[in-house]
């Protein structure tokens, strides 16, 4: 929640600052959305090595492959685009993180 708060300003900032207005708009040296998202994949994993790797690998996954509405949050303007669309690859880590649960 912290990481949001503070990660829309500084990204609208940062984007603005680096003249990232159109194209890539989500500069790579900004780091605070993965983090931001990892957090949200990672909400109810247990505390071991192999859940933290399970729930890595699927925010990667999902932010790389940013599937519906992923990709549209991405292109919200500013820094509420550039940690939205981490956000939502967080949920959807989150819920399969929830089903592994099940059996894990």
């Amino acid at each position: 929640m912290a990481a949001t708060l503070i990660g829309i300003p500084a990204g609208t900032v940062v984007e603005r600052e680096n003249g990232q207005t159109g194209g890539q708009r989500d500069p790579g040296f900004v780091v605070i959305d993965e983090v931001a998202g990892q957090w949200v994949a990672l909400a109810i994993a247990p505390i071991d090595v192999g859940h933290a790797l399970l729930g890595f690998a699927l925010f990667r996954l999902f932010d790389i492959v940013k599937p519906w509405p992923v990709r549209q949050l991405e292109r919200l303007q500013g820094g509420t685009g550039i940690m939205l669309d981490d956000l939502g690859a967080g949920v959807y880590g989150l819920l399969v993180m929830l089903v592994v649960r099940m059996w894990w």
